[in-house]
């Protein structure tokens, strides 16, 4: 099939996780072509075999006068998705969000087990899980998509830029996509806490195979029955302990383990970024909650 007659995507956010990308997708949803039906298709992951017409299938609705675009933050880490994408949609831009590394590995973390992709506890993910750490090497993955896709190409955004200066950090998404800056003061929602995760699933077995369900119905594009069915999928991936905070010491050795990831990405960037090297006693972080604000 020729690409050129689909409607594909000019800009991908490739993540990671955790980071903002479902409130951006919000944002954006109404501005600019985005998936029908649900946020992340995962083609460039999980779904590659299902064809580039699946993929396109997600985007034929779009208006032709806006820039079209997709939220795929489990893109970040991978290999085979930077070539996909390089391959299938070489004019792509790639927008990535970065955030506390600290922050948004617990909240990583919390999302695996809540699927049930894990029952690790939570200091031997953060010490053996190859997987999930990789999503913390902001600066390699950094390196990999500019080599892909060029520098000019590729946006790198920091979360904690957004928390002083929310209509700026929009402002500078939309000029890069592409498209008019979008009044975030006339958004009623927009500062509504996004993506909470309060609980521990209170079965494992129960969690993966709701999340089985749900990865059925996805590769079917049968999103509206999924959506449906979202009281049920938290059901199975919720009622149990409530997620604590992370303590004092956990927080100063993670930051530690994480702190030469963190100057690297100071170098390439060319940034200062203390925030993420000291300890943050923040009314989200003694919540235990740190997915609580608005970007989630």
């Amino acid at each position: 099939m020729n690409n050129r007659s689909l409607k594909l995507p000019d800009f991908i956010a490739v993540g990671p996780p955790r980071t903002g990308t479902t409130w951006l997708d919000r944002v954006l949803r109404g501005h600019v072509g985005l998936p029908a039906g649900t946020k992340e298709t995962q083609f460039f992951t999980w779904r590659y075999h299902l064809g580039i017409g699946w993929y396109a299938a997600h985007f034929r609705d779009c208006r032709a006068d806006v820039p079209i675009g997709e939220m795929g933050p489990w893109y970040f880490t991978s290999d085979d998705a930077r070539e996909r994408i390089a391959r299938d949609l070489p004019h792509c831009k790639i927008i990535i969000t970065l955030r506390d590394p600290v922050e948004r590995f617990y909240s990583h973390y919390k999302i695996w087990r809540k699927m049930g992709a894990t029952k690790a506890s939570f200091d031997r993910a953060a010490s053996h899980h190859k997987d999930l750490l990789s999503f913390n090497n902001y600066a390699h993955h950094i390196r990999e998509w500019r080599r892909k896709f060029g520098t000019e190409n590729v946006l790198v955004a920091i979360y904690e830029d957004s928390q002083m200066d929310q209509q700026g950090y929009i402002d500078r998404m939309c000029a890069f996509i592409g498209i008019p800056t979008i009044d975030l003061s006339i958004i009623p929602w927009q500062s509504e806490p996004v993506q909470v995760i309060s609980h521990m699933p209170k079965s494992r077995r129960l969690a993966r195979r709701a999340r089985a369900v749900k990865g059925f119905l996805d590769r079917r594009r049968a999103y509206r029955l999924a959506g449906f069915l979202m009281p049920a999928y938290n059901f199975c991936t919720g009622r149990g302990e409530k997620w604590p905070p992370l303590d004092a010491a956990t927080q100063a050795r993670l930051r530690e383990q994480f702190r030469p990831q963190v100057e690297d990405l100071e170098a390439l960037l060319q940034r200062d970024l203390s925030m993420w090297k000291s300890e943050k006693l923040d009314a989200r972080q003694r919540s235990g909650d740190e997915s609580s604000s608005a970007l989630g």
